[in-house]
């Protein structure tokens, strides 16, 4: 008797700042075979930051789909993912960023955004409990170090470490970036 039973593939890399996550991420989406769409959740404030997508532009294959999702990432994810397709989400952080600290929003007005974000969260918890496809999920992990001053700052940490947590429990795999090198979590 063959069973019909889907299994999730959802790899989630974490890691922190140039700890090889990306390159990572996108070796194993090419790799898989499989058709890659590229979710890219930054948006450019300035000319170093472009220069950084920029590389990472240059670094992805051309044949690769690229959707920009700086908010609407559940939604971005329910579009792109289908069977026997590969879709690559980068990242997390910059997609909490654009959540919690939007250009037109002021400091005090930055905590209470958390539950719109709360909100962004579960849309992206169904989208991933849902997919089809193959789904890699980069983040960086940031909550390795001293407690930050700002409440801000701390907010963005503690809600990082949250959204990372559910993304990790998620996940058929995980994967810790170090230095370049993949230390297996999960799988």
């Amino acid at each position: 008797m063959t069973s019909n039973v889907f299994t999730r593939d959802l790899t989630f890399i974490l890691g922190g700042a140039r700890s090889g996550k990306s390159a990572y991420a996108e070796r194993l989406a090419d790799e898989s075979g499989l058709p890659v769409t590229y979710i890219a959740t930054a948006r450019i404030g300035d000319a170093e930051f472009a220069e950084r997508v920029r590389h990472h532009r240059e670094r992805r294959p051309a044949h690769w789909t690229l959707v920009e999702a700086p908010l609407d990432l559940a939604g971005a994810l329910r579009e792109a993912d289908h069977a026997g397709h590969c879709v690559l989400i980068d990242c997390l952080t910059l997609w909490l960023a654009n959540l919690l600290c939007p250009p037109e929003a002021t400091h005090d007005e930055t905590a209470a955004l958390s539950c719109e974000a709360t909100q962004a969260f579960d849309a992206f918890d169904r989208a991933l409990a849902d997919v089809r496809g193959k789904v890699i999920v980069v983040s960086n992990e940031i909550g390795l170090g001293v407690v930050p001053l700002g409440s801000v700052t701390r907010l963005y940490v503690d809600e990082l470490g949250r959204l990372n947590q559910r993304v990790a429990a998620a996940s058929t795999h995980a994967v810790l970036m170090v230095a370049g090198v993949p230390l297996a979590l999960k799988g």
